[in-house]
Order: structure tokens, then sequence, then C-alpha cells
């Protein structure tokens, strides 16, 4: 019996670890100068934590979220045979600033909906570095590993702060966004401005801008592959009533939006990828999708060429979702690059 109480016990103990580590924590990281001189007041960053950091913390892994994305749900992509291995590294996952977790439109308290500020994937990396530096008081990361707007990310911070951070994953990534990205995400911002005008619901507009993502997200060989045209009526069906996001409004959404659209790593540097591969320090391993059609892959694989950096070209017709796709492969290569065997 007491066996029994003594393992109950353990499970206990070790289910709370794994809870305390999971759980969605904030850091309040003060008032931060933007990139454009306004000032973002009270700014709280969303942040969760996995594994074990080493004693020397030589172990730990920035994970930035994707567009709209939330530390929620990176849960899925760590761990061993994920994107990240949890039990060989320490991951802090982050919100980005806009999300509906940290601070955005949606939840701030002095700068709510259109009073607050423009903010840029530069800003999203300030506001993490001071996460980093005053919170967890770690002056050096092993990696970081990021996802479409969360590469926008990692490429940002290997030029903001060179010296900080060993090696770089970024997947299904941009350095700086395509003439045919810009056009897409101008598209999206008309859109969405247009329908404002006409005093559309934000479920109208959320609910086609869905849709666009849907076409945008997958390839047209997915769609066909996947979708047959007898399922396409409940395949359709879905958008019509298109659940309510209370974290990533509209507001949130052209926040972020906009952070994206003007992202752009050259920029400090005459609009020079020799120029500013040259400033690069850290380590990159890039993950691409050929078959993408919401981050293009040109941009990446021309920067690859000038960082002579190691590539996966992922030729599966899962468009942007590419890596879901092959998470084994994908997984077993970036733990390659992590441990220095690639």
């Amino acid at each position: 019996m007491q066996k029994i109480r003594f393992a109950f016990l353990i499970l206990v103990f070790l289910s709370s670890i794994i809870f305390s580590q999971s759980k969605q924590m904030f850091a309040d990281v003060g008032d931060i100068k933007l990139e454009n001189g306004e000032i973002l007041y009270n700014c709280k960053l969303g942040y969760r934590t996995f594994g074990k950091m080493n004693v020397d913390k030589s172990n730990i892994v920035l994970f930035p979220t994707w567009f709209g994305g939330t530390t929620g749900q990176l849960i899925n992509l760590i761990g061993p045979g994920k994107l990240i291995d949890d039990t060989k590294y320490y991951v802090i996952a982050v919100d980005a600033l806009g999300n509906g977790v940290s601070t955005s439109p949606s939840n701030s308290e002095l700068q709510a909906g259109v009073d607050f500020p423009e903010i840029t994937i530069e800003d999203m990396v300030n506001a993490q570095y001071l996460l980093l530096t005053k919170t967890f008081e770690i002056d050096h990361l092993f990696a970081i590993l990021g996802g479409s707007m969360g590469s926008m990310q990692a490429f940002q911070w290997i030029v903001s702060y060179p010296d900080f951070i060993e090696k770089a994953v970024p997947y299904v990534c941009s350095p700086r966004r395509t003439t045919y990205d810009q056009l897409l995400m101008y598209f999206q911002k008309e859109l969405i401005l247009s329908y404002k005008e006409l005093n559309a619901s934000d479920t109208l507009i959320q609910k086609i801008l869905n849709i666009s993502s849907a076409i945008f997200a997958r390839s047209p060989e997915y769609i066909i592959e996947n979708i047959s045209f007898n399922d396409l009526p409940e395949y359709l069906a879905k958008f019509e009533n298109p659940a309510q996001k209370k974290k990533f409004t509209i507001d949130n959404y052209l926040c972020q939006l906009e952070a994206m659209r003007t992202h752009n790593i050259y920029k400090d540097h005459d609009n020079s990828v020799l120029k500013t591969s040259k400033l690069i320090k850290t380590k990159v391993f890039m993950i691409v999708s050929m078959t993408d059609h919401l981050v293009d892959p040109t941009s990446s694989l021309e920067l690859a060429d000038a960082l002579n950096a190691e590539v996966l070209e992922l030729t599966n017709n899962c468009g942007h979702l590419a890596v879901g796709c092959e998470m084994e492969k994908c997984s077993e290569e970036i733990d390659k690059f992590l441990s220095g065997t690639l």
C-alpha cells in the first residue's frame, strides 16, 4: 500500500512539473520605445517554458509564435520526435506582440483598438530581448526556432543581436517578403479596410479571411487531392460559421499583418543581402517549402546562398504547412543541426 501511495505521489509531482512548465505565464517588460518613435505602454509578454535549463544555461532555445499563433498552439510542436526536443533543450515559447495574449490592440488598457501604435517585427524582437535579459537574466541563447512570422522574428534576432544566438532554424521562412507576398498582404489589408468601411461584422470579415487563408496556405494540388467533388459542400460549410476569435481579433490581425508587410532585415544595410549577410554570426539552417504560396521561398534561398547556409527543401504539395506533412523528417534534420551532426 505504501509503495502504491509513493508511486501516486511521484506521479502527482511529475504532473505538477509538466503543468507548471507549460502553463501560460506573463512578464511585465514596461514601456517600450518602438521603431517608429512611439511608446507602447505597460507592455506584457506571454510565455511558456518546457524542459530543464542547464546549470550553465547552454541549452536554451527561443520559440516565437507565428501569425495569429499562441504559445498554447506551440505545445504540439515541442517534445521528443517533434520540432524541438524538450528533454534536451530548455524551450522558452513566447507570444508575439499583437497576438491577443501579449500586449495587443484587443487587450491594451491604455492603447486599445485604433489607438494601438504600429509595431514591427523588430519591436517584437526588442520586447523579447527585454524578457530574456530582465525576467530570465539570460544574455545568450543556444538557438532560436520559428515558423512563418516566427521565422521573421528569428531572422530579425540574428541581425539585431548578432552575438546573442548560436544557431537559428527559420522554417517556411522569409527575411524579407517577396513582391508576391506583398501583393497578398495588400489584398488582405484592403479587404479588411473595405469591409470595415461597409460596416461589415468582424465575423463576416473573419470568414472571408479564413477562405483566403485556405486558398493560399495549401497548394492547388493538395486541395484537389484531399477534397473530393462530393466533399466540397461540407468543406465550404465550415466557412459559414467561423469560430469567434476572442484573442486574435480583426484589429490584432491588422497589427501583425502590418508588421509582416514592413518586415525587412536588410533595411538598415542599404537593402543589401550581401552586406547584411556579412553581419550575421549565427549559424543558420532553413526549412523551405517549394510549394509555398503564402510565404514564397525565393528570398530565403537568396539569403541562404549568401550565408552558405544549410537548407532543407520540402517538395510535398502541402504548401505553407509542408513541415507538418513531414514532421519526422524535419524533426530529425533539426536535431542533427542543433547537435552539430548535419
